[in-house]
């Protein structure tokens, strides 16, 4: 089995931290940090939804990501003009997994924007994105309460990744470990306990149904304690 950053076991995640209001002008923020990843994000609410949405009584949430040049070892150059393909797969999948947060109906016809921006990457960003995203959509959803209505947020998603490493099954990867995992995977799951997504790759080789099944367990139980860390910083 490989050595693992902080000597971690194989079914550890790294050092957690959730940072709640970290914005003073955002509807919702937070600041969350998973190892050595850090991720900023911010939960803008606007009155009104699409043009597609509108006159449907429901509400919107949608997602943007985007990671700072020097997030990374070497600058990355902004996208400015063209956001790129790997940018709207991340923001599809983040913005998915948040509106499972929500009941549209309950919340009334404003859009959520939640923006995920990338400090320093040292994987997982997506995930992180998701959980710390959650966070920030909660307390979005108390501001639209207080005019007036109940919270249309129903219930934290949080995600997490895992991979088979050296033959090992290994949970939340840092950048080291995803860059040489023969497969690598990312679960998204609810409070409630079921599964929004599952995006599975063998990188290198193909995986059996077994380490499939072992991977989903892994992950799952590492979500879990993300969800209770978000009840946590909210206050349960």
């Amino acid at each position: 089995m490989p050595d693992r950053s902080e000597g971690r076991t194989p079914e550890q995640p790294r050092a957690l931290r959730i940072e709640r209001r970290v914005s003073e002008y955002a509807e919702g923020s937070c600041l969350i940090s998973t190892g050595r990843t850090r991720v900023l994000c911010t939960a803008t609410v606007e009155r009104g939804v699409p043009g597609w949405r509108k006159g449907s009584g429901e509400g919107w949430v949608t997602a943007e990501y985007s990671m700072l040049p020097r997030a990374t070892h070497s600058r990355n150059q902004r996208e400015r003009k063209q956001v790129g393909g790997r940018t709207q797969e991340i923001q599809r999948l983040i913005g998915r997994s948040l509106r499972s947060c929500v009941d549209m109906a309950a919340m009334g016809e404003w859009t959520v924007t939640i923006d995920c921006d990338v400090l320093q990457a040292d994987g997982g960003t997506r995930t992180a994105s998701i959980t710390g995203g959650a966070v920030a959509l909660y307390d979005a959803c108390q501001w639209i309460a207080a005019k007036g209505t109940a919270s249309p947020f129903r219930e934290f998603v949080a995600a997490m990744s895992a991979g088979v490493v050296g033959g090992a099954l290994l949970l939340d990867l840092d950048y080291q470990e995803d860059s040489a995992a023969e497969v690598d995977l990312n679960l998204v799951m609810r409070e409630s306990g079921g599964i929004i997504e599952v995006q599975g790759t063998g990188e290198r080789s193909d995986f059996s149904p077994e380490q499939l099944a072992g991977l989903v367990a892994l992950t799952g139980g590492g979500i879990r304690g993300l969800l209770r860390a978000q009840r946590e910083a909210v206050g349960g």
